[in-house]
């Protein structure tokens, strides 16, 4: 057989080639269905849905439009829309009513900010800045797009709370008009700080950049009420505001996220997406969290995260090895400091041993986030249940007391 010419090597794209994919603790240890799972910050208390103990919707009809897959399912998702904004907007809002002419509805957030990098970014020449420690997609996507990326990061002060920097951010955008976004998370992840509303103003009134400023609020429902940025929308065409119903919602599993933007900016990402991305059980799922009922569970099981959260911050610390808090209290999760003895200081070492004995040897999974700017030595854990929870104060005691003796 004559050679044959083709070589990955020189057909793909070089920075595809060189790409590092986005990596979850579940990349390390997958889930065999017994593990207590605190790594990716889902509910830990389900989809807010009707359902009874069992999983099954409990007395409601949801008809999931199972007779009609052979066809396409809606490519606007108008009603959908709709649903998102009547809950974001606020009748104390000093800007008009969102709309659904102001959502883009996506694969989950994540399709959001690609959405949005190929939307306004050239590659080979465009530039997005992000702050650091942040989420890790903003990145990968990046990458993916043949973007550069220009960090700014936090104020990595300790014991500020990683509160954003606005006029050092502002200075880039100055500097560099090749930046054509500015991804801001908000609470923050792996920070679970809620951004000072003021300090994203000061972005968005920039004086001269041309650009967007995007403000991931994944985890907004966990913050106080009236956090959300979205209502600014009709009154800053340079502002994005992405959400998601993976965390609060309970829905990971179905994979929606949605981007609040001006009429002309949502106009254009609904142009450039695939059509028919929403399929129509998601569709039907997410409608049926966001009416009434669905709701009222969200909050019930926003309010008991919270309360849980709160027995994790009095508990934590009383185990020997657990240092402070970072970051801020407006998530689901917590960002906390383990350190190399009982009294010792903050350690990338000892804190990669908690997380790797605890998914090995107790079946808790954690995230190890101490290679993030401004995390040396810390996990971020995800709130539980109330049974999770108790686990994890043990096993996290049980395995730093193994550690030291060693």
């Amino acid at each position: 057989m004559a050679p044959r010419p083709f070589n990955i090597q020189s057909c793909a794209r070089p920075n595809i080639l060189k790409l590092v994919p986005y990596r979850c603790a579940r990349d390390d240890y997958k889930d065999d269905g017994t593990n207590i799972l605190l790594d990716a910050n889902e509910n830990c208390y389900g989809p807010s849905l009707p359902l009874n103990g069992g999983g099954k919707l409990d007395g409601v009809e949801i008809d999931l439009g199972l007779h009609g897959l052979n066809r396409y399912p809606d490519p606007h998702q108008i009603d959908l829309k709709q649903l998102f904004c009547n809950l974001r907007n606020r009748s104390d809002s000093e800007f008009p009513p969102l709309t659904p002419a102001n959502l883009f509805v996506g694969v989950g957030s994540d399709e959001c900010i690609d959405a949005l990098l190929r939307c306004f970014c050239i590659p080979g020449k465009s530039k997005i800045l992000t702050c650091p420690p942040t989420y890790g997609m903003y990145t990968v996507s990046a990458h993916i797009n043949d973007l550069t990326i220009v960090p700014v990061p936090l104020d990595l002060t300790p014991g500020a709370g990683f509160p954003l920097r606005p006029y050092a951010i502002n200075q880039a955008l100055s500097a560099d008009p090749d930046i054509k976004l500015v991804y801001i998370c908000s609470p923050g992840n792996p920070t679970a700080a809620l951004v000072n509303p003021e300090h994203v103003k000061v972005v968005l009134d920039h004086p001269t950049w041309n650009g967007i400023v995007v403000v991931d609020e994944a985890y907004v429902d966990f913050a106080a009420d009236g956090s959300s940025l979205a209502p600014w929308v009709p009154g800053y065409p340079n502002l994005v505001v992405m959400q998601t119903l993976s965390k609060a919602f309970g829905l990971a599993g179905i994979r929606l996220g949605a981007a609040f933007a001006s009429q002309e900016v949502a106009q254009l990402l609904n142009n450039l997406k695939a059509p028919y991305s929403i399929s129509s059980p998601t569709s039907i799922l997410a409608s049926t969290a966001l009416k009434p009922e669905g709701l009222a569970i969200m909050q019930e099981h926003v309010s008991t995260i919270l309360a849980q959260r709160q027995r994790l911050l009095e508990q934590l610390p009383t185990i020997p090895g657990v240092g402070r808090f970072l970051g801020g209290t407006d998530a689901n999760f917590l960002l906390l400091e383990i350190l190399d003895s009982p009294n010792g200081n903050p350690d990338n070492y000892t804190a990669l041993k908690l997380y790797e004995q605890l998914a090995e040897t107790k079946g808790v999974v954690v995230r190890f986030r101490g290679k993030e700017v401004g995390c040396n030595g810390c996990l971020r854990i995800t709130v539980g249940t109330e049974t999770e929870n108790t686990t994890l104060l043990e096993r996290i005691r049980e395995c730093l007391a193994s550690i030291y003796v060693a």
